[in-house]
């Protein structure tokens, strides 16, 4: 096999990737609720009922001290009056960006419904009573993924994971309450929401929510695709 036809495979493989090759919803920005969280719920459930797998799933994007940019893939916990939620270690590379600059940016793509959210805004962490609350609600494999900690950190070997991770999870399954001090829990207050639906004409729906100036309302506006 030559060093070409790999690469010649996945120029093939992106060429006939379809987009959307699905009856598109629509949606008339006209009937759009006030608030955006609103409007999020609304899509959030119209996804997963329309079997979006894992619509929870969303990139949460970061910036360290120097400003350069960081993404990664996420679940969303909540979203209500105060703004999106989620949660991580402190010491991860995203907490310590976010303590650094509590400023990010969420983006959820929902393909089964050609739907995409984008938020940003600033980021607060909670106090170690409400991550603790948010980590209790959370399943077995999420304590034990808490309690074997060091995310982000130079793992040594696979063997060290497997050891560190047996003993979370037993521990788990023992002390279903065990305190794991580094986990918070996080919510982005947002300034700026755009929800976009695709078309299949390319005349995709684009409505941003802004924040206005006194911080209590929302204005709207039309962007072109």
């Amino acid at each position: 096999m030559s060093s070409e036809e790999p690469l010649d495979d996945f120029h093939a493989a992106l060429r006939a990737a379809r987009v959307w090759d699905i009856e598109l919803p629509r949606f008339d920005p006209a009937d759009a609720p006030a608030d955006p969280v609103a409007l999020f719920r609304q899509w959030f459930v119209h996804a997963a009922k329309a079997g979006q797998p894992e619509p929870h799933t969303m990139s949460l994007a970061t910036a360290d001290e120097a400003g350069r940019p960081d993404v990664r893939t996420l679940m969303l916990h909540d979203a209500d009056a105060r703004g999106w939620h989620f949660a991580s270690h402190s010491t991860s590379a995203k907490g310590r960006q976010l303590a650094a600059r509590p400023e990010a940016a969420l983006g959820f793509y929902w393909p089964a419904v050609a739907r995409q959210v984008r938020v940003r805004g600033r980021v607060t962490a909670a106090g170690p009573e409400v991550s603790r609350a948010d980590l209790a609600v959370r399943s077995r494999g999420a304590l034990a993924a808490a309690l074997t900690g060091h995310q982000s950190e130079v793992l040594d070997s696979p063997e060290e994971l497997a050891r560190a991770s047996a003993a979370a999870w037993e521990r788990a399954g023992a002390e279903p309450d065990a305190p794991a001090p580094t986990w918070t829990a996080y919510v982005l207050e947002p300034d700026r929401v755009e929800f976009f639906q695709g078309d299949a004409m390319r005349r995709h729906v684009r409505l941003r929510y802004r924040r206005t100036p006194d911080g209590h309302g929302w204005a709207t506006e039309l962007l072109w695709p």
